[in-house]
């Protein structure tokens, strides 16, 4: 139960990280820093990692 939910807030994570990725974006184009768009992408790219860490350490269920 405890990799589920641990899957879950990876997964909000990567909502959150995408959304502020976007602002970053956003902010770039409004002329700020391209260090928005460096710290978004890092931000962005963990995120990620742990997503698929977390996804890869769900048990496997049983087919039959």
């Amino acid at each position: 139960m405890t990799n589920r939910i641990d899957t879950l807030i990876s997964a909000f994570g990567v909502l959150v990280s995408t959304l502020l990725l976007f602002g970053a974006a956003r902010e770039y184009r409004s002329g700020a820093s391209a260090l928005w768009i460096a710290g978004g992408a890092v931000l962005f790219l963990s995120a990620v990692y742990t997503l698929v860490r977390d996804v890869r350490r769900l048990p496997a269920r049983p087919t039959a």
